[in-house]
């Protein structure tokens, strides 16, 4: 693997490294770590590697690392939002396949222009939606397609957070309440749009209209930072989306809720080892990770035996294990690709632009 970013200072950088590097099917071998030559020198000094495989521009890593008999396979893109489409293109068109950080870019102009270049290429692309990586998120997926709570009918999905309750300081606060480099949004694009891929990825079903309210509730910031958005499914379900990052005292606090004819369920990103379903008569059944209770992907994608909790780091390394499935020419139907990131901006833009003029409810199409 070679990685697009992820320099001094970053905090996805070093989460993607781990995560790739986890299972030992990849290995960080290369990059270009930050736009300033030095600071991407110290970035691969960082990471431990041969100072020559540390670039100072992308241009020079790819026609480098496409020359070596020895050189990276793929790419990982890990900047912020405004240079995913640059990066993914330039990677894409010297032969790379490659892997990304969410939102799939800055703009749904620029996710379509990107969505062509990936379909020119022919090659793997992805995104990493964390979340859609936990063991029992997929569990979930799965018994809701085997009928477990028969037709859903209520969706409730909440990412609350408050570090940016108060003044965006530092650079991982700073890029992402700037439209230059985060893009048209602020919360909706950094995590609730993590609270509509999961919603649409547990439940199996597309969101067709929303009725959104985004807000700026911090003096003076450009970008939402407080988001409302109900919604409405495909097969007549309705939906409730809230993602905040001026909850004070919350910390990642995702969470979803999937309700249907027969019974819901529940399944909290800060315990991730625990899902619960619930049943009519008030009772419900405790699942958890590692024990002979999940199905085949869920069980193929934990690691350790029941007890002995996995989170965040581990589900992000399911991602890239599938994308190296992929890379073998094996399939990874659950790795959220191109299509999930067009759906991803579409949300995005749909609900930023739907509540900025008022418009109540709002059909969201590509």
């Amino acid at each position: 693997m070679a990685m697009i970013g992820g320099g001094p200072g970053a905090f996805i950088g070093p989460v993607h490294r781990i995560a790739a590097e986890l299972d030992r099917e990849i290995e960080l071998v290369a990059g270009v770590f930050s736009s300033d030559p030095d600071r991407s020198r110290a970035g691969g000094e960082a990471y431990g590697l041969d100072p020559a495989r540390a670039y100072g521009n992308l241009a020079d890593m790819l026609a480098a690392e496409r020359a070596r008999a020895d050189g990276a396979q793929f790419v990982a893109v890990v900047t912020p939002n405004h240079d995913h489409l640059p990066s993914a293109r330039a990677a894409l068109a010297a032969g790379f396949p490659v892997i990304s950080d969410k939102p799939m870019t800055a703009t749904l102009e620029e996710a379509r222009a990107l969505a062509a270049a990936v379909a020119e290429a022919g090659l793997p692309y992805a995104l990493t939606y964390t979340y859609s990586g936990y063991p029992l998120v997929r569990e979930a997926r799965a018994r809701i397609a085997d009928g477990a709570l028969g037709t859903v009918r209520k969706v409730v999905v909440e990412y609350p957070q408050g570090w940016l309750a108060g003044p965006a300081t530092g650079k991982q606060a700073e890029w992402r309440v700037d439209p230059a480099r985060a893009g048209a949004g602020g919360c909706i694009g950094d995590i609730g749009v993590h609270a509509f891929q999961l919603a649409e990825f547990v439940t199996g079903l597309r969101v067709t209209e929303l009725l959104a309210d985004l807000g700026a509730v911090v003096p003076g910031r450009h970008l939402d930072d407080d988001c409302t958005v109900l919604l409405r499914f495909e097969n007549g379900a309705r939906g409730v989306l809230l993602a905040s990052q001026i909850e004070v005292g919350e910390l990642n606090g995702l969470r979803i809720r999937v309700y249907g004819e027969k019974g819901g369920l529940v399944w909290k990103q800060e315990t991730p080892n625990t899902l619960t379903l619930l049943r009519p008569d008030g009772g419900c059944e405790v699942i958890r990770a590692g024990t002979g209770l999940l199905g085949p992907d869920a069980a193929r994608r934990s690691r350790t035996p029941g007890g002995h909790p996995e989170g965040y780091l581990e589900a992000f390394a399911n991602l890239y294990r599938d994308f190296a499935d992929v890379l073998r020419g094996q399939a990874a139907p659950l790795l959220p690709g191109a299509d999930e990131g067009l759906r991803s901006m579409a949300f995005i833009d749909t609900a930023v632009r739907a509540s900025a003029a008022r418009a109540g409810w709002t059909p969201l199409t590509l």
